[in-house]
């Protein structure tokens, strides 16, 4: 093993701590990376205080991570040292069951292993990006284009992908009508990605006070959720509503939005039971589904179509000792649009 420094929580609703995590040592598909950066996903911050349920401490999360190859296992044949990679939320699964071999590792049959409190094949718990260097087999690292700067790639491998795969699966293209619910780290790259693949992008978020970032970013229009006029007004006016919140949303409401065969894709993960009336579906032919992120081809994918575009997240990078602040910030919303931590000040 080799013991690196991280920031990890070290028991449930503690504040991140600098400590000493290991990593293994260099297996013949392994690659080891230095880690440059690694975005804040609030899906950290749920793992780590147990909202999704009880965890092993201690616990270093981050599942955006970007860096560069630092050496190579002797059987790698995808990448060299020096080879600008990321990693996402995935680091290993069977590669042998149905789901695997469709290139949806995220839906392993026999259990993907998650990049930071999963069980790894060897039996250890994994830790995340929230440290100096990781060792991945080199099937789950993906090639960041040169185009894109490592700081705003890093989000791109949750954020980005989220948000990514939903519109690609949805045939997503010019002519199609998307409503992004939510201005947030998932909204505001789901308002890039629409846009770039050619959509007509509107905003429904609380309130007009992230109109000015939405409009910039790509969206053709920007309407409050808080305003009773925005549901009656734009009844029926879309193909596909991306919803990025992890708060409860009256379904009947946001489907009277869709047009006839119109889908509700719901991206974020809200902690409560959301009620439905199967007539809001039935009546147009309407769906409402849930989407994951994507597996590793299409991450690869994703970060080529972004390279393309130009497309980034916004971000604000700070010292690793200005984490736990962060997440407070992140839970009272205040950050445009992701914290990224300089893994240097690790």
């Amino acid at each position: 093993m080799t013991r690196v420094n991280a920031y990890a929580a070290p028991r449930e609703a503690a504040p991140l701590e600098k400590t000493v995590i290991e990593r293994r040592e260099l297996g013949p598909n392994d690659i080891l990376i230095d880690i440059a950066f690694a975005g804040i996903c609030h899906s950290d911050i749920h793992t780590v205080r147990g909202d999704w349920g009880p965890q092993r401490y201690p616990l270093a999360p981050g599942h955006e991570i970007a860096g560069t190859v630092a050496a190579v296992g002797d059987a790698v044949t995808r990448h060299r040292v020096g080879d600008r990679v990321g990693v996402g939320c995935l680091v290993n699964s069977c590669g042998e069951c149905r789901s695997c071999l469709r290139g949806e590792e995220q839906f392993c049959v026999n259990g993907a292993v998650f990049t930071y409190g999963s069980t790894d094949r060897d039996g250890t718990v994994t830790q995340g990006g929230y440290s100096e260097q990781v060792v991945v087999t080199e099937g789950f690292a993906v090639r960041i284009p040169e185009a894109l700067p490592l700081d705003k790639a890093a989000p791109l491998l949750c954020a980005g992908i989220t948000t990514y795969s939903p519109l690609r699966r949805g045939n997503v293209g010019p002519g199609s009508r998307v409503a992004v619910v939510g201005m947030g780290g998932l909204g505001h790259m789901g308002v890039q990605i629409a846009h770039a693949l050619g959509a007509e992008v509107t905003v429904l978020s609380q309130t007009l006070s992230k109109k000015d970032d939405g409009i910039r970013l790509g969206a053709d229009h920007y309407f409050a959720t808080s305003d009773p006029a925005t549901f009656k007004d734009l009844r029926g006016s879309f193909d596909v509503i991306l919803n990025t919140v992890s708060a409860a949303i009256d379904l009947r409401a946001y489907l009277g939005l869709l047009d006839v065969d119109g889908a509700l894709v719901c991206v974020g993960l809200p902690p409560e039971q959301l009620g439905l009336n199967v007539g809001s579906l039935i009546g147009g032919n309407k769906s409402i589904s849930g989407s994951n992120i994507g597996g590793i081809a299409q991450t690869q994918e994703m970060l080529d179509f972004c390279a393309e575009h130009g497309i980034g997240a916004e971000i604000e990078v700070i010292p690793a000792s200005e984490i736990n602040a962060a997440y407070d910030r992140v839970l009272a919303s205040d950050v445009r649009y992701r914290f990224v931590i300089d893994a240097s000040t690790i």
